[in-house]
């Protein structure tokens, strides 16, 4: 089984990665800088850790489908 990425949550629109963990940064991972738009939340292109906005709907959880929670195939099959 996959573990699903880090998610952060967050007061601020614009939020600072260093890797996926806050006790030491990540080899690879550069310090980037990541603006959270109208969705609510924005992912790491480094290290896949999601940051979402309190109060936003991608936190009320009213996002249809966010990456990552896709359902299975109806017939069963492994995709």
């Amino acid at each position: 089984m996959i573990e699903p990425p880090e998610t952060t949550f967050t007061d601020s629109r614009r939020v600072r990665c260093e890797g996926a963990t806050d006790t030491a940064p990540a080899l690879g991972h550069p310090r980037v800088w990541l603006e959270i738009d109208e969705t609510g939340y924005v992912d790491c292109g480094y290290c896949d850790r999601r940051f979402i906005l309190r109060g936003s709907e991608a936190e009320r959880g009213n996002r249809e489908v966010m990456r990552g929670d896709l359902p299975a195939p109806a017939d069963g099959s492994v995709a």
